[in-house]
């Protein structure tokens, strides 16, 4: 049973993956489930789940691109659905049809292509194929969201009524508004619509000579809105039509709901099954913005990662287009503990971290940023001490609250646990608290635990030396500037360099030697030859480094070709994401295109508004909110983007003018030839070669086979001469 403690997952910063994961989900049932993602407690939950997301990612080189997963959350439909006697409005009728017909959809497409996606289609096989939800529905509600008319015989009956009152009411008030025009009663807006009925927009100084029932005024007064005499009879009909309506709707509702309401369970296996495809998506993208691969899954006690990158240091610094180093570490039976020394500022606890991170999202069903050749295994715990350990809830000091979690470990630790621990051992006396150090890596070292430390204790370093599957290593410096170079070298311990950082930070020579005679010699001694062997290791790695020329060179190349293969995945995904704006458009295009169609037809205003504003508001429901702050770094870094554009056109037309000028130089320092008959010549700016026949004051006559032409010297250009 794999456990891992929130302490672990809070030192590793796994909260801020899991928030770049939720960024890329399209659907808001997945944002919430994307931030209460954990390691997966068994194996075979694991395997499944990693292999959802390879199939996931290689959909995108496949052309059998796998169909869209969004849908609009049913939560309310589903909680009306469950309580008696309640029924579902058309918008959310439209909403259960929707999601039946994605997941629809999506069961189909894996059953089609069951052999490219295994994995995904063998979860699928859980989530029932139906369609009777969606003829259910489609049987009473049309494709504008609307009650058909044949939903039932009264409902028929009834807008039979009601289109006739209707044409009586249009044809009353038609006659009214003309008759009441012509004598110039009217403004000059004529109508208007008040409480969803047809008024007359009548001056003010004739609404007595007008009959009817007054609707308001304007709000200068000048306008008094009358709904005529003869239209009120019409209208209170008209009204009563209507009620007796949306109660015939109401009852057809409330009916097709029970009918509904027993597929209740299926709707929510419906939403947890594409709020898993949208997990499954955001972390098949997540690992393409990481180059992410799926390492080979060992039974075996490895752990082996090669060009391995800290995911969220690598993506800050491709964000500001700095370099980031990968590592290459390996943990096996026979080196089971790394103790990792050397000077601060050097990558120790990032290595740390990598190894740490790497591990945790593997467990959690991600892809990692490591050569494809690296090897892993599954630890049933990680147990981490990382960053700053002070408990101030608990008021213990940091020696004090390291030594709790010491002791957690000890009872956790056994063959199947992964460790890693920053700067072991300090808070306390160094040699007090270096022994007591040492006593716990004995401990992890008889229990078989696999772990990675950080320390500056010399005992520590001497105890790897000694311990036949524990192996020392440093993070390589420049020996003469001491600067980083953020690499791990295996099999050597390394100095903390503490004269040397101290003298090159401008520290007095004096006072520095004066430390040296406070230390004992012995330690100085063995710190000394360390640095010494680090430096000779340094000189040897220069030494050597000319005979890894063809192994650089391959290296870049590989680099420029993933370069390539990133530029196409950007253009890929930008080429998708145009395409799924073009196929939204369109669908927008349609749905006003029908209305429209329909309002041609029936020129139902109200009706016309209604419906437009149903797909503005489903349109809005899926835009995502800004602040003003956000639209306005929005902006700014659009700008960003348009001026580096601009610079960037700006350079290459004067690389192309400064080109143009070398050219001009190059062809007038050619050195000119007199032209002779007989000589092949070509017109300047020419392909077409001839044969000069005649020179004669400055004109040339050139044969070109098949015709001859009269030309001037100076529009000739030489090309060969006659042997």
């Amino acid at each position: 049973m794999i456990r891992i403690s929130e302490k672990t997952l809070k030192d590793l910063e796994f909260e801020t993956v899991l928030h770049h994961i939720n960024d890329l989900c399209n659907t808001e049932y997945g944002k919430t489930k994307a931030l209460q993602i954990v390691p997966l407690s068994t194996e075979e939950e694991l395997y499944t789940s990693l292999q959802q997301v390879y199939e996931y990612k290689s959909s995108y080189l496949n052309d059998s691109k796998i169909p869209n997963h969004g849908f609009d959350s049913i939560d309310k439909e589903l909680q009306l659905l469950g309580i008696e006697n309640t029924f579902l409005e058309t918008f959310s009728l439209k909403k259960v049809v929707s999601i039946s017909l994605t997941a629809n959809d999506l069961l189909s497409f894996l059953k089609k292509f069951k052999e490219l996606y295994p994995i995904l289609y063998q979860t699928s096989t859980q989530v029932p194929y139906t369609k009777e939800i969606i003829n259910l529905i489609e049987v009473v509600v049309d494709k504008f969201g609307e009650i058909k008319d044949n939903a039932s015989p009264t409902l028929n009956s009834l807008r039979k009524d009601i289109n006739e009152v209707q044409g009586k009411l249009n044809g009353s008030f038609g006659r009214d508004l003309s008759r009441y025009n012509n004598l110039g009663y009217l403004d000059d807006i004529r109508e208007s619509v008040v409480e969803n009925r047809r008024v007359l927009a009548v001056k003010s100084m004739y609404r007595r000579k007008v009959k009817g029932s007054i609707m308001g005024s304007s709000k200068t007064g000048s306008i008094v809105y009358i709904e005529p005499e003869a239209t009120l009879q019409f209208s209170r009909l008209l009204s009563n039509l209507q009620y007796e309506e949306r109660e015939e709707i109401v009852k057809i509702l409330k009916d097709l709901t029970n009918r509904i309401r027993p597929f209740s369970e299926l709707l929510i296996q419906y939403q947890e099954y594409l709020s898993d495809i949208d997990i499954v998506a955001a972390k098949s993208k997540y690992a393409t913005q990481l180059n992410g691969v799926l390492p080979n899954i060992t039974e075996e006690r490895e752990l082996t990662l090669k060009d391995a990158y800290h995911p969220l240091l690598y993506l800050n610094n491709k964000e500001k287009g700095a370099k980031t180093y990968p590592q290459t570490i390996s943990l096996d039976k026979n080196n089971r503990i790394i103790v990792i020394s050397g000077p601060n500022a050097g990558g120790k606890s990032i290595t740390l971290k990598t190894v740490g991170l790497l591990q945790i999202m593997l467990q959690s069903g991600m892809l990692i940023p490591v050569h494809e050749y690296s090897r892993m295994c599954l630890f049933d715990t990680v147990l981490t001490d990382i960053g700053d350990n002070q408990s101030i809830e608990n008021h213990l000091s940091t020696y004090s609250y390291r030594l709790k979690n010491m002791n957690y470990f000890l009872r956790k630790c056994n063959d199947k646990t992964l460790f890693l621990i920053d700067e072991f051992g300090t808070g306390s006396d160094p040699e007090l608290g270096g022994a007591l150090a040492e006593a716990f890596l004995e401990i992890f070292y008889e229990r078989e635990s696999y772990g990675i430390i950080t320390t500056h204790y010399a005992n520590l370093k001497l105890l790897a030396n000694e311990l036949p599957n524990m192996t020392n290593a440093n993070m390589l410096f420049d020996s003469k500037t001491l600067e980083p170079l953020f690499k791990l070298y295996l099999g050597e311990a390394g100095s903390s360099f503490t004269f040397e950082v101290a003298q090159k930070n401008g520290i007095p020579y004096s006072l520095i030697n004066k430390a040296k005679k406070k230390v004992e010699r012995g330690k100085i001694r063995f710190d000394k030859s360390i640095a010494n062997l680090q430096k000779e290791r340094s000189k040897l790695q220069k030494t050597t480094s000319a005979l890894k020329t063809k192994e650089q060179k391959a290296e870049e190349e590989k680099e420029r070709l993933d370069k390539i293969n990133q530029r196409l995945q950007s253009k890929l995904e930008s080429y998708q994401e145009l395409y799924d704006s073009n196929q939204r458009m369109i669908y927008l295009g349609q749905k006003l295109n029908e209305i429209s169609e329909k309002y041609f037809h029936n020129k139902k205003k109200r009706e016309l508004i209604d419906e437009f504003m149903k797909i503005v508001q489903v349109e809005n429901s899926k835009r995502q909110k800004q602040t003003a702050k956000q639209r306005r770094a929005k902006k700014v870094k659009e700008e960003k983007i348009v001026k580096e554009v601009e610079k960037k056109v700006v350079v290459i037309r004067e690389r192309k003018k400064e080109q143009k000028k070398k050219e001009e130089k190059i062809e007038k320092a050619k050195p000119k030839i007199t032209l002779k008959v007989g000589d092949k010549v070509r017109m300047i700016d020419g392909k077409s070669t001839g044969t000069i026949d005649t020179l004669e004051k400055g004109k040339a006559v050139v044969n070109y086979g098949i015709f001859t032409t009269n030309v001037a010297i100076d529009q000739l250009e030489f090309v060969e001469r006659k042997k």
